[in-house]
């Protein structure tokens, strides 16, 4: 009896041996998971960093396209308009060259060249201003003078020089004179503003007197410069 319970029991290290085997497995499986994750992780890495490189890469050679479109608009903007101007150039040095004296023929050649010219400024988008019979606009035309006509007041009369626009922006206004304001239309029942400082209108709305606003001696008496406001 005494030997039997000296006897250890087979059992007891096999049972030991499991019950550290499965923590064991448990963290080199987890080991290995984790592993697997980083590589996977550092290969999507590689591929985003690839696709940064490209991007930039495509990026800076638009930037360098763009730079070499933007300065070679800047070098070559007028190139097709020069090549509409062309044919009026060769029709010039035509005339030039031609000797004949005849004057009918130089009109005729000269004529052609204008119409050529027309047909470039056309192509080009440039669009002539001759505003005569129209209403003077400030911002297409410039007026130098105001002359009496018989058309109604601020109307171009006469046009000095022409103007012309581009792309609907104003190259050159066009030099015009002006109708003035009809002496009748300002006063219609033809009595003297001056010497009637009641009647209406623009010049008895400056023009001063016994009776006006300001006095015979105020600001708006008849020592004031009317000449501006005269017909």
């Amino acid at each position: 009896m005494e030997e039997q319970k000296q006897t250890p029991s087979p059992m007891t290290p096999a049972g030991e041996d499991t019950s550290e085997a499965a923590p064991a497995q448990a963290e080199t499986s987890a080991v290995e998971d984790v592993a697997a994750q980083i590589a996977a992780l550092e290969t999507k890495a590689r591929e985003h960093y690839d696709l940064f490189l490209r991007a930039t890469a495509e990026c800076e050679n638009i930037r360098r396209r763009a730079r070499e479109d933007v300065a070679k608009a800047h070098k070559f903007a007028i190139e097709t308009f020069a090549d509409h101007l062309l044919p009026v150039m060769d029709s010039l040095q035509a005339a030039l060259s031609d000797g004949s004296g005849d004057i009918d023929k130089l009109r005729e050649g000269v004529e052609l060249t204008a119409r050529q010219l027309s047909n470039a400024f056309e192509k080009g988008k440039i669009l002539e201003l001759n505003p005569v019979g129209e209403k003077f606009d400030p911002y297409r035309h410039q007026a130098i003078s105001m002359v009496s006509s018989e058309q109604e007041a601020n109307t171009v009369v006469a046009v000095l020089q022409r103007g012309y626009l581009i792309a609907d922006r104003v190259l050159r206004p066009a030099l015009v004179t002006v109708s003035a304001p009809n002496c009748s239309e300002r006063n219609p029942e033809g009595a003297d503003p001056l010497q009637n400082p009641t009647a209406s209108g623009p010049l008895a709305d400056k023009v001063g007197g016994p009776d006006g606003p300001d006095g015979p001696d105020g600001p708006g008496g008849p020592d004031d410069d009317f000449k501006g406001l005269a017909c």
